[in-house]
């Protein structure tokens, strides 16, 4: 079987592309998004407005209007009166467009994490966690500059542009030409930077990404780091990521600081050119004053615009660059599809089949081949056989994280493939062998696959894995909080929860797989009393570690290299005088 396949989403999609496919799923905000655009046409008409207004009252100055002192009063208050509804309209703006940013960023973390946990269980064997949760929180976040800033400054720039050119050949069509003189400069300038800094920045989210995970694994060893004295290899290795993520950073940000003072300069040459063409027009009576004034102040206003298209440009090479990995993400398709029309019928009787299945994680590496087996109701089968054997697998394939393409799985004579994953979930419950418990109470890990169950159905499980005892004797009993992964439990406690959370959800197929390994013998002992009472009405698979803990077991199959080489009853391995007699007259646990 064939690793999980690459993502199908690298290939590097056009922007606009991109950036369409993002604002389609910014959709239920497009309301408050249509808010912002109405906001900005009305400061935007305000800011238009306004040099015309200077325009008039340097007009009347000009001409000593007799009716002056009346009509600069008027022209004040309508000027302040714009002021006002430029500031009221730009914290309008700034309000809508966040609102619509952030809770678009909320949706796409919500998204992001709901398709990575929809993925197949292959997919994350090669990835950091760390990764993983950058790409969830960091990535969506700068989604806001798109919503917040790219969109609104690209509508409200446009508008400006446009009706700031126009009015200055209405003003005077020369000096709007003369005006033009730098614009070639400004696009190639601007065309640069998007082709050569967009790159830059996916560099620097992907350090970004790589810095949190490794802090995160960090964290997650932080036993490791400290019994081995490695906090300087730990620290070592967060100062180089945090000084790789710098490098990058600040080489994008190089680039950007090339860019801004070119903009500036184009800007202050195109006014250094108009105020002398225009005093030479002035000079000559080809130009009014009031004309120039206002010229003036629409060029003044065009720097605006013009400046922001390299803020803008930034921005939008940041969101670029999180949008194409956020793609990467949402493009990626689960290993193990649920096919159309997949069934679910509800509650199984729990008989297990396997019929010749052969699986590899790796491709031309087989961890199981041919391996045939069934497992009726209120019968327990054991995996037994050294480490790599391939028990585990049996479990995981079960489970349905992977599938195999050669065999089939059938549960109640239902080829897995055929059946919903919820509902094969539903049938199975498991205690893995790496176990995980939830930063909550021991009531919450417990009751974790059985929604509103009771206090009374939660002190049952536990009585049943042997839990209760040492949970009643803890501080808050079943509601004493255990830390992250279970930290403040020894290894036997989190096990025995961990089989009290399985056996709570009383399901007809039970896996254990390794149920016992971190228990002491008279703790095992308990354990296996409990097991042997569930065991009666569900099939049991149990995958061992200790021989001693499956000699009951109505069938035993030894695995060996991914195959099956024994099979039978205990007593019957023992007479067989093979590898299952010789590990037990070892002693040998496996």
């Amino acid at each position: 079987m064939p690793k999980q396949k690459a993502p199908s989403g690298t290939a590097r999609k056009p922007a606009l592309k991109l950036v369409r496919d993002m604002l389609l799923l910014a959709r239920p905000y497009w309301k408050f998004m249509l808010v912002t655009l109405v906001v900005i046409l009305v400061m935007t008409a305000a800011q238009l407005v306004t040099p015309m207004v200077v325009r008039e009252i340097t007009g009347l100055i000009r001409e000593k209007s007799p009716d002056l002192i009346r009509q600069s009063i008027r022209l004040g208050l309508l000027l302040a009166g714009l002021y006002l509804v430029t500031a009221l309209c730009g914290g309008a703006r700034t309000y809508f467009a966040h609102k619509s940013a952030w809770n678009f960023v909320s949706d796409m973390r919500i998204r992001v994490y709901d398709h990575l946990q929809g993925l197949s269980l292959g997919y994350f064997h090669d990835r950091q966690v760390g990764q993983l949760i950058s790409r969830t929180i960091n990535d969506p976040a700068n989604l806001e500059m798109l919503i917040a800033h790219v969109v609104p400054d690209l509508i409200i720039n446009s508008v400006l542009l446009i009706g700031i050119f126009t009015l200055l050949f209405v003003l005077n069509p020369l000096l709007a030409l003369i005006s033009l003189t730098f614009m070639p400069f400004l696009a190639i300038s601007l065309y640069q930077y998007a082709t050569s800094v967009r790159p830059l920045f996916k560099r620097t989210q992907q350090s970004l990404a790589e810095l949190t995970a490794a802090t995160s694994e960090n964290y997650s060893g932080i036993r490791e780091i400290q019994a081995f004295n490695r906090q300087d290899m730990g620290s070592g290795r967060i100062e180089h990521s945090a000084r790789d993520f710098t490098v990058k950073m600040m080489n994008a940000l190089t680039k950007s600081a090339l860019y801004h003072p070119r903009i500036e300069l184009f800007n202050n040459l195109t006014t250094a050119l108009v105020m002398g063409a225009g005093g030479v027009l002035a000079a000559t009576g080809r130009v009014a004053v009031e004309d120039l004034v206002a010229f003036l102040m629409y060029l003044a206003l065009l720097h605006g615009p013009v400046s922001a298209l390299g803020r803008m440009n930034e921005d939008l090479q940041t969101s670029l660059a999180s949008i194409e990995r956020i793609d990467e993400i949402l493009s990626e398709e689960p290993l193990v599809k649920e096919a159309a029309g997949a069934a679910d019928p509800g509650r199984m009787q729990g008989r297990v089949e396997f019929q010749d299945v052969s699986f590899s994680y790796v491709e031309d590496m087989e961890v199981l081949r041919n391996v045939s087996f069934v497992v009726e109701p209120g019968r327990m089968v054991a995996l037994v056989g050294p480490t790599g054997a391939g028990k585990t697998t049996v479990a995981s394939l079960l489970m349905r994280f992977y599938e195999p393409p050669e065999g089939r799985i059938l549960l109640d004579g239902h080829p897995l493939d055929n059946l919903t994953t919820r509902s094969i979930r539903n049938n199975v419950s498991i205690v893995m062998q790496d176990i995980f418990l939830f930063n909550g109470s021991v009531a919450e890990n417990i009751a974790y696959g059985v929604l509103h169950a009771t206090q009374e159905e939660i002190e049952q499980a536990a009585r049943m894995a042997r839990a209760h005892d040492f949970i009643a004797d803890m501080h808050d009993g079943y509601d004493t909080i255990i830390g992250e992964r279970g930290v403040k439990l020894s290894g036997g406690q989190k096990q025995r929860i961990s089989i009290a959370r399985a056996l709570l959800r009383d399901t007809p197929v039970l896996l254990l797989d390794e149920a016992t390994a971190a228990v002491d013998m008279q703790t095992e002992k308990l354990i296996q009393e409990a097991i042997d009472q569930v065991v009666r009405d569900r099939a049991t698979i149990v995958i061992a570690h200790r021989l001693s803990t499956i000699r009951n077991a109505d069938e035993i199959l030894v695995l060996d290299k991914g195959a099956i080489i024994e099979r039978g009853t205990h007593n019957d391995l023992l007479a067989l005088g093979g590898a299952y007699a010789k590990l037990w007259k070892q002693g040998t646990s496996v």
